[in-house]
Formats: C-alpha cells, structure tokens, sequence
C-alpha cells in the first residue's frame, strides 16, 4: 500500500513567507556517545503494553505531567479560535510525543497551552510527554484504553487504524468548520479518513526524514560538502571519509540513526533501491520478501558491516545517544525527521540539512502526517473543549501566538504545517523539496505488531547474524496474516 502527498506546490504557497529565527539560547547539555561494545548487541523485544500504567520517558523514568503557566510577560485574551465554545471547567490532559520539559517538542506546547488557557481561565491543560519508540506508545495505547488521564494526544499517522479499530478516538467531522475544510490540505486530512470515511484527527503536519550533515565535523576531516543531489556511492564516501580518529584518541563516525519499532528513520535509506520496495505490495502482501528489498537491507547493514561507518552499537543505539552523538560532533551525519531541527537551531550546531542520496535514480524519503486527535468520551462538553484545543493547536493562530524566538527557535510548528495558511520556518523549510518524494507509512491497523516483527530481524541483519533475504522469507508468513488482519 502506498500512501504519497503531492503537496509541494500546496506547502510552497503555504511557507511563501519565511520568518528568520531569532538567536537561541543553549540547549541543554547532549547526550555522549556510548562506549564501543565488543560484540553485536540482541536485538531488542517490545514490552507488552500494560492496563494504564505509568507512562515512562525514554530513560525509564517517570515524566513529569507539568500544568503549564503562562510564561513572562503576561499574556492577555486574544479571542478567536483560541475561546472554547464548550462552556466546559475543568482540566484537559494532553499527551504529546516526544515532548520532555524544556525540549524543542515541549517549549512550543508549554507556550501554546499557555494562551489557550488565558483565553480560556476554567479550562487548565495539563501535558503528558511519551517518548517516540515502541515502549512509548505502548504506554500511549494503555492509557486510550483505560479512559484514563488522557483526552488529546499528539500522535503519527501509522498509529491512527488501530485506534480507530479499537474504537479509542473521536472523528471529527462535525467539528470541522467550512473554514477548516478550506484551509486543511485535503491530501493530508484524507490520511485520517478511515472508517466510514469519517476523519479521526486533527492534522497537524507532514514530517518527512532528512540527512542532518554536520558541517564542523566535515571541515574537521578537511572533506568538501558533498552535492545535494548525490548519489549513494557519494554519501558512502562521505561517511567513509568523515569516519576517523582524532589526535586525543576519540573515535568519529561517518554516519549513525535510531533504529527501534516505534520508528521508521532508516528504512528511506535502503527501501529507495527500487519504487517496489514496500512493506506492503499493492495486492496486499509482504513486499519486503523479495531479492530488491534485500539487496537495499543488505546494502544499507554494509555501512556497519563492511564500510566500518557506523558506531559498534548501531542498531540498538538509543535515540538520545544517536542526537547527542550529532550534537558532540562524534557523528558527521544521522537520519532523523524535522524535529530535531530547531533542537540543533537552539544548541548553535553548524549543520545542513540533506535529501537522501538516490538509489538506482531513485529518491525517497519516509514519514508520517502528525496528528492531535481526541480519546474517546461520553462527556459531549469535554469532547468539544478538546475538539477547541486541537483546532487551535492545528492553526496559523497558534503560530502567531507563539512565534520564532529564544526557546522556540522555528516558532511551533517543528515541520511543515498541514494547513495553507501556516508559515514554514527556516531551517525547516530545507524538507518541502523533499516532500514529493515522501512514503507515507502505510494505514495498518496491524502496524505497530508488524513493526515488532520485522524489527528483530532488521537489527540482526545490522549486526550482521543473518542475511536479509533469509531474515525476510522467515517473517514472510507472520507479516502476511498482520497485513490482512488476520
């Protein structure tokens, strides 16, 4: 099943104005890299989701469920959508991912929830942070599930069929305004139209993957930019040559990415060896099963394998490590979606932002659509506070009320907006050339124990344990009844 969005001439006329960033301030201190393992990592399994627990963060600690305050100066009522019509008092939970006090997902909500809230004085809005891997929305899907401490969630697309199957979130038709519909780029609002042909979120933006090249770290190893229309055996040179050892003995690496269930950061990167490299086949069956899939897998594990580009535990890598590695300037170049950009913006890096290098003449790019979508509730005034609060957290109105400045260095939007009428930001406005060539993950309600599957498996082709045509002919069978929902 492929899902793709011709939305360049749409963002173009969206982003036509570009707002500069203000100066940031310093980011919090990045993560180091790990230290080299001596053998292959395991493979990592997916915990089993849990009725409402406690959600965690990425490190296993409980996050902080923070109710936001509005931040100096005052701010003052501006009316619009920001008023609620619901009439409803009372608190409103959100969960957001990715979002960790203080961090480039968090800043932006903190400020936008903060004028939310004084145009609304009944209405307190509390933020809960999950982290973007597969522990995350299992704690994410619990918690829909309990009914419990969650009534909006800042969510990616590929998540949206199950909860939709099981029957854990709003549609939202009869809230969409003739002005929502004139604004909301149809494509994108076709992504959440499931059953019924009803739409079930809110859209919110278009994240596609890039290649953030850190340019100190070129200059370091006395390596020219490469072209940005480059070529696969152009990127493999570059992280080959950017691959060295410092005077202090510190080790650099080429190239590194974060590879778990929860995400598809890498896959664009080897699934660009041919346009029918798919995980679905356009008759309904594995598409990874076949000897052109392979050769991509087997292409992309040959960075760690035989071009020695990759850091000892990539593969198991986590994300911090992956971004903190970048920032410390011990990566010349990661894989990673738009949202790392204004985190980058804010630490000062010197960085670039790449397309991935073409394949055979083919060029790809994998994503999802983020969406804000509203768990399931029998309160119909709740249900319309948080039909508000997702409109206004969707709109150009929130970009006016929180624009580019110290702690949100892209203003709030951290990817290209799915509405007309959103500005686009530098640095961000470095992904719309990619969006033509954007795969959409596909609308599986499947997908989350699909990604499970396959994941294992693509670890151990990393590590270099199996080949990846034996690896994808052994999971053949299992991915074929998940895809049919069997």
């Amino acid at each position: 099943m492929k899902r793709s969005i011709s939305l360049l001439v749409l963002l173009v006329l969206a982003g036509a104005v570009l707002i500069a960033c203000a100066a940031p301030t310093a980011a919090p201190a990045p993560t180091t890299a790990p230290a080299p393992a001596t053998s292959a990592p395991a493979p990592t399994s997916a915990p089993a989701a849990t009725k409402a627990p406690a959600p965690t963060t990425a490190s296993g600690a409980v996050p902080t469920v923070a109710p936001t305050s509005p931040p100096p100066p005052p701010r003052t009522a501006k009316g619009g959508i920001r008023k609620s019509t619901s009439g409803y008092k009372g608190t409103l939970n959100l969960w957001v991912l990715g979002y960790t006090p203080g961090n480039a997902f968090a800043n932006p909500f903190d400020n936008a929830v903060a004028q939310f809230m004084v145009d609304n004085p009944d209405i307190k809005v509390q933020i809960t942070g999950y982290p973007p891997n597969d522990e995350g929305f299992a704690h994410l899907t619990a918690a829909l599930e309990s009914g419990q401490g969650i009534d909006l969630l800042r969510m990616s697309s590929d998540r949206l069929p199950q909860y939709v199957a099981e029957d854990l979130v709003e549609p939202i038709d009869a809230y969409l305004t003739p002005a929502d519909k004139a604004d909301i780029l149809p494509n994108v609002l076709d992504v959440t139209r499931l059953k019924d042909g009803k739409a079930y979120s809110w859209p919110l933006w278009v994240v596609p993957m890039g290649i953030y090249v850190n340019n100190d770290v070129f200059a370091e190893a006395n390596v020219p930019l490469p072209p940005k229309d480059w070529t696969w055996d152009q990127f493999v040179a570059a992280a080959k040559a950017t691959t060295f050892k410092r005077a202090n003995g510190e080790q650099v690496y080429g190239f590194s990415g974060f590879i778990d269930p929860g995400v598809v950061n890498t896959w664009g990167l080897w699934m660009n060896q041919d346009p029918s490299v798919r995980p679905v086949t356009k008759d309904g069956k594995f598409g990874f099963n076949t000897p052109l899939a392979a050769a991509g897998l087997q292409r992309f594990a040959d960075l760690a394998l035989v071009d020695h580009v990759t850091p000892p535990d990539f593969g198991s890598q986590k994300d911090s490590d992956v971004k903190g590695g970048f920032q410390n300037k011990q990566y010349a170049m990661i894989v990673d979606a738009t949202g790392f950009a204004p985190a980058e913006v804010a630490a000062k890096v010197n960085f670039d932002i790449y397309p991935h290098p073409t394949v055979n003449g083919n060029r790809l790019t994998v994503g999802a659509v983020g969406l804000i979508g509203v768990a399931k509730t029998s309160d119909p005034i709740k249900r319309q506070a948080a039909m508000d609060l997702a409109r206004y957290l969707t709109s150009s109105e929130v970009q006016d009320d929180v624009p580019p400045g110290s702690n949100v260095p892209t203003g709030f939007y951290i990817a290209p907006g799915a509405r007309k009428s959103v500005k686009i930001n530098p640095p961000l406005d470095k992904f719309v050339p990619m969006l033509p060539d954007m795969w959409i993950t596909p609308l599986l309600v499947n997908w989350a124990p699909f990604t499970r599957l396959f994941h294992p498996e693509y670890q151990n082709i990393i590590f270099g344990k199996v080949k990846a045509a034996d690896a994808m002919a052994k999971i053949a069978p299992e991915a074929d009844q998940l895809i049919s929902g069997k």
